[in-house]
């Protein structure tokens, strides 16, 4: 279930791609299939070693061009070990709402992108977000949880006062809006509820066989109710002395 839009960040052979917070690998996977050169950054070292393992199964299977390179990295999103404007494209997807120091992550996923670089950020929709905050303080209150709920217009804010150009802002995964909620009013860990079974079903059904009628329901109610929102942006691109 990708939240970003690989064909808008123009992710094709030979980009260099990081995925900072890149959790299990979705985004990560789908950049190593395309071709880029990926870097899947977490500081999570399970996560990590799980998503090493599948870039080692897809490149075994013949899922990735030959030439395609995958490494996975630990640290910090606070402190990234890389050089100034060493990525063609930066994702942060569902990261910056667990990060107190939001401002310092925002910074370092600029300095790493290079000039003319794309930056993609997602992070849940206030209002979906904002309803299971309503309904329950275990969603987000724990180690690690979810420190804040933005509006979208102050994160772009918050990232264009960096001077990246914003892009475009889209919303995504309607239909997982309703999942959480539930799971909030019947409790976080209660995945053995009836209707959280019978609906986990429904989402992963339609993540398989993505049929027509659940696409288009999601399409029509991604602008009301998509649970994340992703916001893009490029870095300008370093005029010449005379120019």
């Amino acid at each position: 279930m990708l939240t970003v839009d690989f064909d808008r960040l123009g992710i094709r052979p030979g980009t260099r791609v990081i995925d900072v917070g890149c959790g299990q690998g979705r985004h990560s996977f789908e950049a190593y299939r395309r071709g880029a050169d990926i870097v899947a950054f977490d500081q999570n070292a399970a996560d990590l070693a799980d998503v090493k393992v599948m870039f080692g199964a897809m490149a075994e299977a013949g899922e990735v061009p030959a030439h395609a390179r995958a490494e996975t990295v630990q640290g910090d999103a606070l402190a990234l070990p890389f050089e100034d404007g060493e990525f063609d494209v930066v994702i942060a997807s569902e990261i910056l709402e667990h990060i107190p120091d939001d401002d310092r992550a925002i910074a370092e996923l600029v300095r790493v992108l290079k000039p003319g670089g794309a930056l993609a950020v997602t992070v849940p929709r206030w209002l979906p977000e904002r309803i299971c905050w309503l309904l329950s303080d275990q969603y987000h209150a724990n180690e690690g949880g979810h420190v804040r709920i933005y509006r979208a217009d102050e994160l772009r804010t918050k990232i264009t006062a960096r001077e990246l150009r914003f892009v475009r802002t889209e919303h995504a995964h309607a239909l997982h809006a309703p999942y959480w909620w539930l799971k909030c009013l019947v409790g976080v860990e209660a995945n053995d509820h009836p209707a959280v079974r019978a609906y986990h079903r429904l989402l992963v059904w339609d993540m398989m066989k993505a049929p027509r009628v659940t696409r288009l329901a999601e399409d029509l109610l991604n602008p009301l109710i998509g649970k994340s929102v992703a916001l893009y942006f490029t870095k300008p691109a370093v005029r010449r002395a005379g120019c």
